[in-house]
């Protein structure tokens, strides 16, 4: 995780990738950028106003259990449950927790051969599936960049788009 930056009276956390943080400081805006196959993945108990970021890679951890027990957050399979935990540890409650995703492109791969953004996808939905959870909101695949910022005062996620000069609100409570 960088240094938070000062954003007038909030402070920019940057999630660098494969990494998260989760916190309950409403001055903090968690801020990750280029996805492009990846997933931004979030969520935020909007009672406790616990909020947590997290920026994948790859779906899924058994193509390399040393790095996945070294940086479990590189994985759908081992950051999405590490970041849950992580906001239960905060005060976060399962059934409280809004749910947004953003990334998954098809980014340097035009062929479609390896489609790491549609099987990132894939493994993270199968994923909520499997503990009946949904997301409140999602900007996946296509072929652009994103900026996923949430800002853990309001629970407001905004994207910044490759090639759209304003951002875009992804979720707003």
């Amino acid at each position: 995780m960088g240094a938070p930056q000062l954003i007038g009276f909030e402070h920019k956390l940057v999630v660098g990738v494969g990494d998260m943080a989760v916190s309950n400081n409403p001055n903090l805006v968690l801020t990750t950028y280029s996805l492009g196959s990846c997933l931004g993945i979030s969520i935020y108990d909007p009672v406790v106003r616990v909020a947590g970021l997290l920026h994948i890679m790859l779906p899924d951890s058994t193509i390399d259990p040393a790095k996945a027990a070294a940086r479990p957050c590189m994985f759908v399979d081992t950051g999405t449950p590490l970041l849950f935990r992580s906001a239960y540890e905060l005060g976060a409650v399962r059934q409280r927790l809004k749910i947004t995703v953003a990334g998954g492109a098809q980014i340097m791969d035009g062929s479609g051969f390896f489609n790491i953004g549609k099987r990132n996808i894939d493994a993270f939905s199968e994923l909520l599936a499997r503990n009946s959870l949904s997301v409140v909101a999602s900007q996946v695949g296509g072929m652009v960049n994103r900026t996923m910022n949430l800002h853990i005062s309001t629970g407001a996620i905004r994207l910044k788009i490759s090639g759209q000069p304003d951002e875009v609100s992804l979720w707003t409570p």
